[in-house]
């Protein structure tokens, strides 16, 4: 196990983690050794219609059905989720597709493989979450830049200004307003909309 003063053991202590297997023998060693991180832990049997969306991890059997389960749609996922490999495993791998699982974790359980699925699982999500926030930014960016260049066309055929001065004129408003620019080339387009 990671070392009490590492940056990983401290990260993982913050976590708060849910454990959907069934609580037998190996469900409950599995609840033991996620709780020697010191994170929040609790247990969840049986599955519910619904996985609640107010865990950081969650380790949840890979049963059918599981992706309706999921409290999230595809490729937005709320937690890192860890898939339990019943006993039994049917050979479904479709199923760990559609779960979109960010780690696999295999019967017979072992602390080093419990300690691995939850650090790959939350690293994972981790960065796939910061690359969603990414590249919402760059949307939000790409939407500001599309109205700026809609603003200044209009300023350039109702003002007779060139673009250089419509964009200037745009700046000032906005710095004298103290919003973004997007904002006073929203009001631009807007004011074009009504007034016509």
């Amino acid at each position: 196990m990671a070392s009490p003063s590492s940056p990983v053991f401290s990260e993982l202590a913050r976590l708060d983690i849910l454990v959907a297997v069934p609580p037998d023998e190996e469900g409950t060693f599995l609840v033991r050794e996620l709780r020697r991180t010191r994170a929040s832990v609790r247990s969840l049997w049986p599955l519910p219609e619904t996985l609640p969306d107010t865990s950081d991890v969650i380790f949840c059997e890979l049963a059918s059905g599981l992706p309706a389960r999921l409290p999230w749609v595809p490729g937005n996922a709320r937690a890192a989720l860890v898939g339990v490999m019943p006993a039994q495993f049917s050979g479904d791998f479709d199923l760990l597709r559609t779960s979109a699982v960010d780690a696999v974790l295999h019967r017979p359980l072992t602390a080093h493989a419990v300690m691995t699925c939850l650090i790959i699982a939350w690293m994972r999500f981790s960065y796939e979450r910061r690359l969603r926030q990414r590249i919402a930014k760059l949307e939000e960016t790409l939407r500001a830049v599309r109205l700026v260049e809609r603003a200044k066309a209009i300023l350039v055929a109702k003002r007779n200004l060139n673009e250089d001065d419509a964009y200037r004129f745009m700046q000032r408003q906005a710095m004298e307003r103290r919003v973004p620019i997007a904002v006073i080339a929203s009001a631009i387009i807007d004011s074009q909309a009504i007034l016509g």
